[in-house]
């Protein structure tokens, strides 16, 4: 790494993430590199002084990316009922460029968390309802994993060496959204139902994986996860306050969350603590 920044060093820290992929075959799946989380490591390697990078470019004002809200994004009418009123209910993965600006608008505008740029894999879903012209009554993000996350790891039994060849079998709902103008009972537990059904085949194109688990955090001083025990989650306990990659340990300020897992196969303990080898044997044969 060290050689490579020095020889790429005037190409930027892209080409030289993507070079240091290439050596090291870090790849996904899918083949495709994993630059994003190697321009991470090595900034990481830069504050530790154990490389050097280049300074970056000025490209405009620094920090959280400001989001355009626009008409598209407005409130719309109330929409109530029952759950069979919206039938049918439709999840579609966002694939077009006008779709992620209406995703990335409805999250920024009505998520208390607004929206961040998701780090690693990523779905995002926007849930129909009812005949077309349809309109939208949620939103949701799944992404990579949590690198540890104390309460699920216990759950699991596995060991450093496993967690780290298996988390990929792991998703992460990192945002789930019912517009504010939705009120429907029982909606959300609906949608979270569907949602663990259509995942697994989405997932799994997109990134060549079936996942085997899926994760979720529920901030307890906002919510009750009332929705995730009626679309029987299971609640395995309380993080500790910390960020998703922290590996230091250390307090944030962020508030405890609750841990809720929804296994997609049976003993998905014992299956994600077994070989890489068997494990996929094993997801290859559930694949379809």
């Amino acid at each position: 790494m060290r050689q490579v920044t020095a020889d790429c060093g005037p190409l930027g820290l892209t080409e030289i993430a993507r070079t240091v992929c290439e050596l090291l075959d870090w790849t996904r799946v899918t083949g495709r590199l994993k630059t994003h989380e190697c321009r991470q490591l090595l900034a990481r390697l830069h504050d530790r002084g154990l490389v050097s990078l280049p300074l970056l470019r000025p490209t405009g004002p620094q920090g959280p990316r400001r989001i355009a809200w626009t008409a598209a994004s407005d409130p719309q009418p109330p929409i109530t009922g029952r759950v069979r009123d919206l039938e049918p209910l439709r999840l579609t993965v966002v694939t077009t460029a006008d779709d992620r600006a209406l995703w990335t608008q409805l999250i920024d505008r009505y998520h208390y968390l607004r929206f961040r740029v998701p780090v690693g894999a990523q779905l995002r879903y926007l849930v129909y309802a009812g005949p077309a012209p349809s309109p939208i009554v949620a939103c949701l993000l799944w992404t990579s994993a949590a690198w540890k996350l104390a309460a699920r790891d216990r759950w699991i039994g596995w060991t450093d060496p496993q967690r780290a060849a298996h988390l990929r079998f792991v998703v992460n709902q990192r945002r789930f959204l019912i517009l504010p103008w939705v009120q429907v009972p029982h909606l959300a537990s609906a949608i979270l139902a569907r949602a663990a059904r259509h995942l697994p085949d989405a997932w799994e194109q997109a990134y060549g994986t079936r996942p085997l688990l899926l994760e979720t955090l529920v901030d307890a001083q906002r919510f009750r996860g009332t929705c995730y025990r009626a679309a029987n989650w299971l609640l395995l306990g309380d993080t500790h306050g910390r960020g998703r990659m922290d590996r230091q340990h250390a307090r944030h300020g962020a508030a405890p969350k609750r841990v809720f897992v929804y296994p997609l196969i049976d003993d998905v303990p014992h299956r994600l603590c077994q070989t890489t080898a068997t494990l996929t044997r094993s997801c290859a044969g559930r694949g379809r």
